[in-house]
């Protein structure tokens, strides 16, 4: 170790924070919308991406935040931000986020839209047609599903649930009994379309849409009869929408979660969003209601909502606004029907989602439920549909006979209520259904299958880096892996013995578990490659990853950079270490890969003296993963499959020099440029490999 080693790597100064880091992920999501070369509806998705993250950063991030402000907590992450620092940074940036959200829409979006005559019109722009058919369905589909409150001692505040579409409005005169409260809340509720296409015989244009909230503004004076209306605005709160659970002291985890599932929609107020017209005296009515502060108003130029606008993407066909279309291709070693367990007796299969199916994976479980010779089936669930092939095949190899046993983690944030829906389900078919360990959430992607071959039982196995979901594995990429390699399908079965019974089933041959050795190993491996820098060898780490936050972990790389090895890391989300610092981090590189899919792949490459080894794993670098989740790592042997992964899953993203974001010292981004040299887009380049 150099001398620079003396330095404190422990420095705040030498973090960045992680809820700015995942700020700067929105703003490079934002960026697509923004991308004239991304197709134009692709644009208008990235946008609603964009504000659905923010949502879940207030109902999240921020509201957990402000718990700790509220409780005077002087909890400080390796940044040293207090809660209240944190607050003020985090309204800051948001606030100009959502300013620029606003401008794309309004000043590039609905202009390129409309070229390709695609119109939002608003309600001056209606003509007397579209009026005459508006009024016949504000008539027909809003007013009698519409219940306005005029606001009096018999009719308080209503509760506005997280995240609904409201109006306040302002009131003249006196109804059928005598009253004036000046103010009512109209509430829409979510079953109503917030996009409404209109028909041809009033469209003027290929497609013509208004906005639920035009019409609702146009004929609020028809909720009133009598009644004058002075004022009508849009407004939506964002609650926090974090469940809490007091494992130790729930009798039944299911019914617990199941009972504060309603909280999420009523819980405390995080932001308020109001349309840019509202009235200061409106406003802060509504704030003092919800009791915030001017800190938490976001005023916004159009649909408070802007996630409704993706709505348009199924309700207008055209391809040539769109992504080209793409079949995900099968494994060569599966193009025709297969038995699979045969196949994977001859090697195994590493499975790159979504440029290659997630059919095979279906396949691979639904053979074991319906093969004779199969006799148990284990399977983790994180994330899932109950209605999903996964699901039938599991009930049906219960209704079988077999020995089902799965793994449901029912705190998946917002898939809770599938999950219990699913858990149910599996349990009616005779499934034995657990929740994961107590205190840790059951992150591991894991599915076990125990067949009779002759007088042997033989395991076989798939793991995963993505969750075990048909729709996220076309959106996300992933990797999965078939083996029936020993060391491996005996640590798969050692783990699910964790998980479901009690003990301590024995040290694992392969597979790196959270919490008990993910965290040391990784640490070993980093400072192995330090050891062979000081002794003058190539020393070499890649980490791909969703986050990167754990202070020890980003020490350890920090070391390593000192050392002179060499660390590249590929990070899509959060990173909370500082590259570039002399002295610190000169030899550290991070970069952040945004483009058609959602980068979800988690690998991790050491070069060990040019013996390297390359794990793929369902953990990011965090502390949750660490320590209060059951994660797994598990290592890529096959030589063969080990350079492919190394090229397709690392190197190609090293080389991406279009939709690739470098990390600069201040927490910045700055997207990478061809220049003079061959425009790569690690995406595209996949596609175009796995479909030659």
């Amino acid at each position: 170790m150099n001398s620079s080693s003396k330095i404190n790597l422990a420095n705040p100064a030498y973090y960045l924070n992680r809820e700015l880091s995942l700020l700067e992920f929105n703003r490079r999501v934002l960026a697509q919308a923004k991308d004239k070369n991304t197709p134009l509806l692709e644009r208008l998705f990235f946008l609603s991406i964009a504000s659905s993250n923010l949502d879940e950063f207030f109902e999240i991030r921020v509201a957990g935040l402000k718990q700790q402000a509220e409780h005077s907590s002087t909890k400080h992450g390796p940044d040293n931000l207090s809660p209240q620092e944190q607050l003020a940074k985090i309204s800051e940036v948001a606030h100009k986020l959502v300013r620029d959200q606003y401008r794309v829409l309004n000043d590039q979006l609905l202009p390129d839209l409309a070229i390709q005559g695609i119109h939002f019109l608003m309600s001056i722009q209606w003509t007397t047609k579209q009026n005459e058919w508006i009024k016949k369905y504000f008539n027909r589909e809003l007013l009698p599903v519409l219940s306005p409150v005029g606001l009096d001692p018999a009719h308080p505040f209503p509760q506005a649930l997280n995240k609904s579409l409201n109006f306040i409005i302002t009131l003249e005169g006196k109804d059928a009994f005598g009253r004036n409260s000046g103010i009512a809340i109209v509430q829409a509720p979510r079953a109503l379309p917030r996009l409404i296409q209109l028909p041809n015989s009033c469209a003027t244009h290929a497609h013509d849409f208004v906005y639920l909230s035009s019409i609702i503004y146009r004929h609020a004076g028809d909720l009133f009869p009598g009644m004058k209306v002075t004022g009508c605005h849009q407004f939506r709160v964002t609650r926090n929408a974090d469940l809490f659970v007091q494992e130790d002291d729930a009798a039944d985890l299911l019914i617990a979660i199941e009972g504060k599932l309603p909280t999420r929609r009523f819980a405390s107020a995080v932001r308020l969003e109001v349309q840019e017209e509202c009235p200061q005296e409106m406003i802060n009515f509504l704030l003092q209601k919800f009791n915030l502060q001017e800190s938490d108003l976001y005023k916004v130029d159009g649909p408070v909502n802007l996630n409704r606008t993706l709505g348009i993407c199924n309700m207008v066909s055209r391809l040539d606004l769109q992504y080209p279309p793409f079949t995900p291709v099968l494994h060569q070693r599966t193009l025709f029907p297969v038995d699979l367990f045969e196949t994977i007796k001859k090697g195994d299969i590493l499975l790159h989602h979504p440029f290659q199916s997630f059919v095979t994976v279906v396949d691979f479980l639904h053979q074991a439920a319906h093969d004779p010779d199969v006799l148990v089936i284990k399977q983790t669930l994180y994330r899932t549909s109950h209605d999903s092939s996964i699901a039938d095949s599991l009930i049906h190899a219960a209704l079988a006979g077999k020995e089902v046993t799965v793994v449901i983690e029912l705190r998946a944030r917002f898939d809770e209520e599938d999950n219990i829906e699913l858990a149910n389900e599996l349990q009616a078919a005779g499934v034995h259904v657990s929740y994961g360990v107590v205190g840790h959430k059951t992150h591991a992607k894991m599915i076990l299958v125990i067949r009779r071959e002759g007088r042997q039982l033989k395991r076989y196995v798939h793991l995963g880096t993505g969750n075990y979901h048909a729709d996220t594995a076309k959106l996300y990429t992933d990797y999965g892996l078939l083996t029936s390699h020993t060391a491996i399908t005996d640590d798969v079965q050692k783990i699910f013995q964790q998980l479901t019974a009690m003990g301590k089933p024995g040290k694992l041959k392969k597979i790196l578990l959270a919490p008990f050795t993910l965290h040391k190993t990784l640490l070993e491996k980093i400072n192995r490659e330090i050891i062979f820098a000081n002794q003058g060898k190539p020393a070499r780490i890649i980490a791909k990853m969703n986050a990167l936050v754990e202070p020890t972990i980003i020490e350890a790389l920090y070391s390593a950079s000192q050392a002179g090895v060499r660390v590249e890391l590929i990070v899509r989300g959060i990173c909370s270490l500082r590259p570039g610092i002399k002295g610190v981090s000169e030899n550290i590189q991070v970069r952040s890969v945004v483009g058609r899919f959602l980068e979800h792949t988690r690998i991790y490459y050491f070069h060990n003296d040019n013996d390297f080894e390359l794990y793929c794993s369902s953990a990011d670098w965090m502390d949750r993963n660490f320590f209060r989740r059951i994660e797994i790592c598990f290592p890529i042997e096959d030589n063969r499959i080990r350079k492919k992964l190394l090229e397709e899953g690392l190197l190609n993203y090293l080389a991406d020099n279009t939709q690739s974001w470098l990390l600069q010292s201040d927490g910045s981004y700055k997207q990478n440029t061809p220049g003079n040299n061959i425009a790569r887009s690690a995406q595209t380049h996949l596609l175009k490999h796995f479909n030659d």
